[in-house]
């Protein structure tokens, strides 16, 4: 009888240990589920809604510069203050190293946004609360918390540090040439042109403050060419046959690449940066790296644009070539009804003065820090906001060549001004990444 005892106590006890280590066994598979579970990379992921509310908004290229630098310099502090690589931009690491790096990415891209997009915050907080979902499903409730703490600490600091940059208040309206028309004066100064007759768009970006250049007039270029001079004579007949509306000597695809690139120039290299770093399997901190890097040179390349543009206030073709009887140039004949391809579009030529190139500066820029960090030699598509469909390109020099092609293709810019752009884009960009968030301990 106390054998069979001990027996039944034996088996009830095998099979409580059965059922503990069964237990243990779902419990450990179903942890193994949630951590496989695949999280985007909040940096990408953010990158992409950041793309979109932009394009929502209608923002500018030029505004855009600045949005985009203020969303990627909050994402690059908030998850290297978490745990450092990196030199910090403007605000010291001084978060827990247990608070969720994903989460103060989110926390930091959304706030910014916010901010700037107050319209779409309905939008943009529905986004943000599924990403701290999908991010609370795999991280810890307190490490969620607090990285979301530290990346709203971050987005403050990075917004009140920009509210005094020069942004605000808009200056007077600028109207270059508009009121001497027909003077002596004039010549080559740029003054709003048809169809939009709009005034000069954001001449206080001339005098703003940059993110890491000491000073607008760093890089500045040189004058533009002068109207006697040869040179100025190839690039005027060169736009004058291949940038008109009608009757040019450009291709179909000429025709379009010309009306594929006038989009949002900081979006086009935000969505290529975004797919080569997917296809070379960058980690989080290297993309919070990268796409702070890129956008800070953007928009300091952009501020040492319109440094130039509105020191030199040199016209646009559309004004030269109506106007060619005025430059004392033998070599340039006028044409007073020729108008160029980018009128295409209702607003025609950009509403700035054209010496350099803004597009040609910013990509410039952009070139520079994507192929530092990949190579030139990097293959991948574009989309365009303007146009459908893609364009490929073997590599990043290739596509800057192709984007001044672009400008003179759409008879908006002449040759000089893209290639003095893409130089000081290119200058710009080096100075940035040799004096801001340097890697730490040769990382």
């Amino acid at each position: 009888m106390q054998h069979t005892i001990f027996a039944h106590l034996s088996q009830k006890k095998s099979r409580l240990r059965l059922i503990v280590l069964v237990s243990l066994f779902l419990a450990a598979s179903n942890c193994l589920s949630l951590a496989a579970t695949p999280v985007p990379d909040p940096v990408l992921e953010w990158n992409a809604i950041m793309n979109d509310t932009i394009l929502a908004a209608k923002t500018s290229p030029l505004v855009s510069a600045r949005n985009t630098a203020l969303v990627a310099a909050s994402v690059f502090d908030a998850v290297n203050g978490i745990r450092p690589r990196y030199e910090a931009l403007h605000v010291s690491p001084a978060a827990p190293r247990s608070a969720s790096q994903r989460a103060a990415a989110v926390q930091a891209a959304y706030a910014i946004l916010i901010n700037l997009y107050p319209l779409q915050s309905g939008a943009l907080t529905t986004r943000h609360d599924a990403s701290i979902a999908s991010i609370s499903a795999v991280e810890r409730a307190a490490s969620v918390q607090a990285g979301i703490a530290w990346g709203q600490a971050v987005a403050d600091a990075i917004w009140a540090l920009r509210l005094s940059d020069g942004f605000a208040p808009p200056p007077p309206p600028f109207t270059g040439a508009l009121g001497i028309v027909g003077l002596p004066a004039a010549v080559g100064v740029w003054r709003p042109s048809l169809p939009g007759g709009a005034y000069g768009a954001g001449p206080q970006f001339a005098s703003m403050t940059p993110w890491v250049l000491l000073r607008p007039s760093q890089f500045r270029l040189p004058p533009p060419n002068a109207l006697t001079s040869a040179e100025y004579a190839t690039d005027y007949n060169e736009i004058k046959a291949m940038g008109p509306f009608t009757g040019s000597g450009r291709s179909a695809d000429q025709s379009e690449l010309a009306l594929f690139w006038a989009g949002n120039t900081p979006l086009y290299w935000n969505r290529i940066a975004a797919q080569v770093s997917t296809a070379q399997g960058l980690r989080l901190s290297q993309n919070a790296h990268l796409f702070a890097l890129l956008n800070i040179a953007m928009a300091d390349a952009a501020i040492a644009c319109w440094d130039a543009k509105y020191r030199y206030v040199f016209w646009r073709p559309i004004t030269a070539i109506q106007a060619g009887d005025t430059d004392n140039n033998p070599a340039t004949d006028p044409d007073p009804n020729w108008t160029p391809w980018l009128d295409f579009y209702a607003t025609g030529t950009p509403a700035h003065p054209e010496y350099p190139s803004g597009h040609s500066t910013v990509s410039g820029s952009a070139a520079f820090v994507l192929a530092s960090v990949f190579g030139d030699a990097t293959s991948f598509t574009v989309t365009s906001d303007a146009r459908p469909g893609t364009r490929s390109f073997p590599s990043f020099s290739a596509t800057v060549a192709e984007i001044a092609d672009a400008r003179v293709f759409g008879g908006i810019h002449f040759r000089v001004s893209c290639v003095r752009g893409n130089l000081l884009g290119q200058a710009v960009a080096d100075y940035v990444s040799s004096h801001a968030m340097r890697p730490l301990h040769g990382d």
